[in-house]
């Protein structure tokens, strides 16, 4: 389990205004190339668990997340993808698609790589081969490597975002969790500094405001 995950669980399990009890149970759920852990503690608390991949089968739907025409507006309470969007050829136009699909109020809970540093996300399509994209993105099929405009980009898209990493929890719950790592990467595309997105789906479109994790809406 990586630190993305722990991050979601004390998340879930420990902020009031992002807890499971309000964003999970009795909800229904979209989850992207969905982690077997995930479904283990929360599949059974949702009012429906709805599991998608692009291309891999074993999921209750195939599904390309920048074109969802199969499904309807507002037809779930929150979009799960962690981790998924740097493997997306149109990410933003996924973005729109999971505004789309949500209900009012509903969340999308996101997970991206973040490169230490980067002001802005590195995304180049000429880019094609797999020892390049690894050389330039981290990974052979990734597309891009996010940088720290990711939640201006989300409320462009129409969410009210908080960001969760470890600041957002006492030094117990840190240890607890594990949520940063207990040696610093020192590679050219680490991401020692993992978040966690809660993007609210906004009623209107509103200029870019970081919101504190613990503040009430």
């Amino acid at each position: 389990m990586g630190i993305r995950h722990r991050l979601l669980f004390a998340a879930l399990e420990g902020i009031d205004n992002l807890s499971s009890d309000r964003l999970i149970n009795g909800k229904r759920i979209l989850h992207f190339a969905p982690e077997e852990i995930f479904a283990q503690r929360y599949q059974r608390k949702a009012a429906a668990y709805v599991t998608a991949d692009f291309s891999r089968t074993g999921y209750d739907l195939m599904l390309d997340m920048s074109n969802m025409p199969q499904i309807a507006n507002e037809e779930f309470d929150a979009v799960i993808a962690l981790d998924v969007l740097e493997h997306v050829p149109d990410y933003q136009r996924a973005l729109e698609e999971i505004h789309r699909v949500l209900s009012s109020g509903g969340f999308a809970i996101l997970t991206v790589p973040q490169k230490d540093n980067l002001l802005e996300t590195y995304e180049d399509p000429s880019i094609v081969t797999e020892e390049d994209r690894t050389e330039h993105f981290g990974q052979r099929d990734h597309l891009r490597i996010f940088g720290d405009d990711f939640p201006a980009t989300l409320e462009g898209k129409g969410f009210d975002v908080s960001v969760v990493d470890e600041s957002s929890f006492s030094e117990e719950i840190q240890k607890k969790y594990v949520l940063f790592p207990p040696a610093i990467s020192k590679h050219p595309l680490a991401t020692n500094h993992r978040k966690a997105f809660f993007c609210k789906k906004a009623s209107r479109h509103s200029a870019y405001t970081q919101r504190h994790p613990l503040e009430e809406d």
